[in-house]
């Protein structure tokens, strides 16, 4: 097969061509045999069996056209999960060195403290978050909460512009962090509320089961050092240093009685297992309990229309561009944004699909990209290995600086408000106390 190359990425946009797509047979790491475990989610729902049986799952299964068949599947991981573990592939590929574009990053690393607990200075791994990492991307509301040369972000002339784009005028996010135009941003947190500006996803990924068996899981868990379940009860200990104690004496009080030790999610309050003591009575689980399937999918798109629909009246100088050049300046931007979407699922395929504890694939052949034209017909299969998705974005944006559309590299570095510190070590401290809220209404 071919290898991606800018030209014919810069082709197929310049052409009307309808995007790139890549279809991926994935198997069990284990075997064709082998139990995965998809993600759980909070509601139980009801799946009727071919055979007339009905189970109870927590899994998100559904009924999908698959081979011109109605086939039993479920969702392995999600797109908004796939957009994640992308977006960590470029993180990396940043940290590294091999990838530069512009991200937003909050500094952590004055953050320090005596308490390990409400040490912030490690957060990230290396005292930073940045605009790949924070869920809502730009328009996050760990960004809204920090500052920029002590200015509140969204109050600062990088931020101020930020909240003026929309798809028409995308200059700023394409100049502050181009993987929001990729992967998608809502600007709900922003001074606009909810009119502020969508940028729809234009890669998008999924990966599902196909010929679901539902399975049961079992667990135990014997203690050797032999602590029963009745050895306490334990209490919460004053020192919030020793956490836990079973001497009332040393417990922390309230209203004048002992507090019984608890965690979120816990045991009863009091005893041994809520400090992973004790022993755990065998158990079996047939809601969240693994499944068997025929085989996995994974279907990547990259939409060019949804890049074409990106409008870049100025360029990252901020001044207009003139009508003869538009169309050059938009096509070197979208190119640039284009090969950095590609770049992320070259990346991540090279992570792997160890998707979580138990669900872990291979795919059955490489990596292969199916460009379509306007009218759906294949115009062309292509290769792209991570080295040479790393020389497409590096080849997009030469292209895109020789038309005034140059990414800026360094990153825009925001220090967290005190508001936003003192509000994340609160959280540790009740994290930490086993006090989180526990979702009552």
């Amino acid at each position: 097969m071919t290898k991606l190359s800018y030209d014919i990425l810069s082709n197929a946009l310049a052409s009307g061509a309808a995007g790139f797509r890549a279809v991926t047979k994935l198997r069990p790491l284990g075997g064709p045999d082998d139990k995965v475990f998809p993600p759980t989610f909070g509601e139980t729902i009801v799946v009727k069996l071919d055979n007339g049986e009905e189970v109870r799952t927590k899994y998100a299964v559904e009924r999908r056209r698959m081979d011109g068949q109605s086939r039993l599947c479920v969702l392995l991981d999600s797109v908004a999960s796939q957009a994640n573990r992308m977006e960590e592939a470029l993180q990396h590929a940043w940290d590294e060195g091999r990838l530069a574009f512009p991200i937003v990053r909050i500094d952590f690393t004055g953050e320090a403290h005596e308490d390990p607990r409400l040490d912030l200075s490690t957060i990230g791994g290396n005292g930073y978050l940045t605009s790949l990492q924070a869920p809502h991307r730009l328009a996050d509301a760990l960004l809204r909460d920090s500052l920029l040369d002590g200015m509140r972000f969204r109050a600062s002339a990088v931020g101020r512009a930020f909240t003026e784009a929309s798809p028409h005028y995308a200059t700023p996010v394409y100049k502050y962090s181009p993987a929001a135009l990729v992967f998608g941003m809502w600007d709900s947190t922003g001074p606009k509320g909810g009119q502020g500006a969508k940028f729809q996803r234009a890669l998008v990924s999924e990966i599902v089961g196909v010929g679901v068996e539902f399975g049961r899981k079992t667990a135990s868990r014997i203690d050797p050092a032999g602590i029963e379940l009745n050895a306490g009860p334990v209490y919460a200990a004053a020192d919030a240093e020793e956490e836990w104690t079973i001497d009332e004496k040393q417990a922390r009080r309230e209203k004048g009685k002992p507090v019984l030790f608890s965690r979120k999610g816990g045991d009863k309050p009091g005893r041994p297992s809520n400090i992973n003591h004790g022993n755990i009575k065998p158990s079996i689980d047939s809601e969240a309990g693994g499944v068997t399937v025929d085989y996995a999918q994974q279907i990547t798109v990259l939409s060019l229309p949804a890049l074409r629909r990106l409008r870049f009246p100025k360029d990252v100088a901020d001044e207009p561009v003139a009508p003869e050049r538009r169309t050059q300046v938009e096509l070197g931007a979208r190119a640039a944004l284009a090969a950095l979407g590609l770049a992320a699922v070259s990346l991540q395929r090279a992570q792997g699909y160890d998707l979580r504890s138990r669900c872990a694939f291979v795919p059955e052949g490489p990596l292969s990209f199916e460009l379509l034209d306007r009218d759906g017909a294949v115009k062309g299969n292509y290769t792209l290995e991570p080295e040479d998705a790393v020389a497409l974005v590096q080849a997009a944006g030469e292209a895109a600086r020789k038309v005034g559309m140059a990414w800026p590299t360094q990153a825009i570095d925001l220090k967290p408000a005190p508001k936003l510190v003192a509000l994340l070590r609160k959280s540790r401290e009740v994290t930490a106390q086993g006090e989180a809220e526990a979702g009552e209404d």
